[in-house]
């Protein structure tokens, strides 16, 4: 731990304080939400509700982690001794990150053998991505955190190919209503995705210290609201738009069974 400004330490505290109002509040929008769609969808938005919450809970542990970690001497933030635990953060997303593909693998409304195929595929491409991360995160020094970030870009890549090249003809079959909304969805988490090497690599390029602290935790938590909460909306919107025909054929949403 690294002695900051007040202003750097309430910049930090301040994100995660804001990331789980958010991702907490996205998480009753999801599940309240599920009544809005077909029952073909539903398993979708609970999993995008259920990666929220998981979510929002390891960032109330990351926002208790990181208070107990600083107190005030002499107008400056100084460390207390107590670790601020960056293994909040890795937990939640080897969980999140895998539910993040299986979602939006869900709400296409694949084939089964595919959507079985697919799902698994991505999920533990990603789980690697994280599990092949997180020694870099933890390392004192450069050299290791480039070999890791390197090696855990492998898996992101693949991962990138399988979205725009497996996926393509899967999303030229999507309704035309909904086609545009899961090419976003698609490019939502590429983009999102892509911030976090570049916050990853900031303590390996020389920038170290309090600003280094301060642009990786900050960064981290904006990636995390884009790719989970925003990210769910666009699922959610989605499946509204998919479920349109099946409520149109139902006579309306009212006339739809409970689950």
């Amino acid at each position: 731990m690294v002695d900051m400004t007040i202003g750097q330490f309430n910049l930090i505290y301040n994100a995660f304080s804001f990331a789980f109002a958010a991702l907490a509040a996205a998480t009753l929008f999801f599940w309240l939400g599920r009544s809005q769609v077909a029952p073909q969808y539903r398993t979708a938005l609970t999993i995008t509700g259920l990666v929220t919450f998981i979510a929002a809970y390891h960032y109330l542990r990351i926002f208790e982690s990181w208070t107990a970690a600083y107190d005030v001497a002499d107008g400056v933030m100084v460390a207390t001794g107590a670790t601020f635990n960056q293994a909040y953060r890795y937990v939640d997303w080897l969980l999140t990150v895998p539910l993040l593909l299986i979602e939006l693998i869900l709400v296409m409304g694949l084939s089964r053998q595919e959507t079985l195929s697919r799902g698994l595929r991505l999920g533990l491409l990603a789980a690697l991505m994280i599990a092949l991360g997180y020694p870099g995160e933890i390392a004192d020094s450069a050299s290791a955190r480039w070999f890791w970030g390197i090696a855990s870009m492998i898996p992101f890549l693949w991962i990138v190919y399988e979205l725009f090249v497996g996926l393509s003809k899967s999303i030229d079959n999507q309704p035309e209503d909904a086609r545009g909304l899961v090419n976003l969805a698609r490019w939502v988490v590429v983009l999102s995705w892509s911030f976090y090497p570049l916050v990853y690599f900031a303590g390996a390029i020389g920038l170290d210290g309090a600003t280094a602290t301060t642009i990786v935790e900050v960064g981290y938590t904006v990636s995390d609201i884009v790719a989970k909460a925003v990210f769910g909306v666009l699922i959610y919107m989605i499946a509204v738009r998919k479920s349109q025909d099946y409520f149109d054929k139902q006579g309306g949403k009212d006339a739809v069974p409970a689950e």
